[in-house]
């Protein structure tokens, strides 16, 4: 079973990251070469910081992406 686009979603704010779950960008040559593409986008549900929470508009599949890691980043501890 499916479920809705949360309605909290902005979906004027986008990502373009593959999905976790259908990973439906897998054979698209704009996102492989990380460029904006019009089909494979995610819904901004919200952001705690570096963490992004998004939503695929195709299989409905919610994740938590850390962007910080994402981008190879580390974190420095005082």
């Amino acid at each position: 079973m499916r479920l809705p686009i949360d309605p909290q979603a902005d979906i004027a704010r986008r990502a373009w990251v593959a999905c976790t779950a259908c990973d439906d960008a897998r054979h698209c040559a704009a996102c492989a070469d990380r460029r904006t593409c019009g089909e494979h986008w995610r819904c901004l549900i919200a952001n705690t910081g570096p963490v992004l929470h998004l939503q695929c508009p195709g299989c409905t599949h919610t994740w938590p992406l850390d962007t910080f890691a994402h981008r190879g980043g580390t974190a420095s501890r005082a």
